[in-house]
């Protein structure tokens, strides 16, 4: 079996996109992709005394039709100092706060013009804090010269790299065809998402905030709560038979 995980790169992302990078063997960067406002590529959450906001990063002459590797960002001089503000109310009381901190001071002092490049460069600091790069290979989309689109291009992409078995998120039952992939023998599964809690700061937990915030809270044992499974496309859309 060779488990293949196909998705946008995201700014600091949540866990859940973490447990993809955990259960995939191969990860296709899918960047090449139009850009939306309002998405994950750029922004995320993070949980601060007064509930949750967001921490978004600045575009540069966005214009629409963009693919998200071709969207520029603000100098980082910019907004990076007033993110690192956000995430010291947030984090600064948590057991691993400067783990968290540094790897945010060590992605944006990199040199990433575009969304695709930082997002992309914020979420692999994220996977190689917790070890999760550990006997996955990564993958830009565009080197594979897959053309198509929606899941006539996800399926030749899966297969371009060996795939038998494709991991997606919850998004996918809106448009997936899960039939092609079928026909060619590949299996589709969904993620089993089980928002494991852990001790949080600012008052009940929720998963949906940056994985710095389980960085700050549990340090490298924070690996135990990136544990979801997946589920196959069927017991998920329709429920176990």
């Amino acid at each position: 079996m060779r488990r293949v995980v196909v998705s946008q790169s995201m700014y600091f992302p949540w866990v859940g996109l973490l447990e993809q990078v955990r259960l995939a063997d191969v990860f296709i960067h899918y960047d090449d992709v139009q850009f939306t406002r309002n998405s994950f590529f750029g922004r995320v959450q993070v949980k601060i005394p007064g509930g949750t906001t967001w921490m978004s990063v600045p575009l540069s002459d966005f214009r629409r039709g963009q693919t998200i590797d071709e969207v520029r960002v603000k100098p980082v001089e910019e907004w990076a100092e007033r993110h690192l503000s956000l995430l010291e109310e947030s984090l600064r009381h948590a057991p691993f706060a400067e783990d968290a901190f540094d790897l945010f001071r060590t992605v944006v002092a990199g040199k990433h013009d575009t969304i695709g490049e930082l997002a992309r460069a914020s979420m692999m600091a994220l996977s190689r804090y917790f070890g999760l790069e550990d006997g996955t290979r990564f993958v830009d989309s565009r080197d594979l010269g897959v053309g198509g689109s929606s899941s006539q291009r996800l399926l030749g992409l899966v297969k371009a790299v060996g795939g038998t078995d494709y991991i997606t998120g919850h998004g996918a039952r809106n448009y997936l065809d899960h039939g092609i992939f079928e026909a060619e023998g590949i299996s589709v599964s969904y993620m089993d998402y089980q928002r494991t809690p852990y001790p949080q700061s600012h008052g009940a937990f929720t998963p949906y905030v940056t994985g710095l915030d389980l960085v700050a809270h549990c340090g490298r044992g924070g690996l135990s709560n990136i544990a979801s499974q997946t589920l196959n496309w069927k017991d998920f859309l329709h429920g176990p038979s």
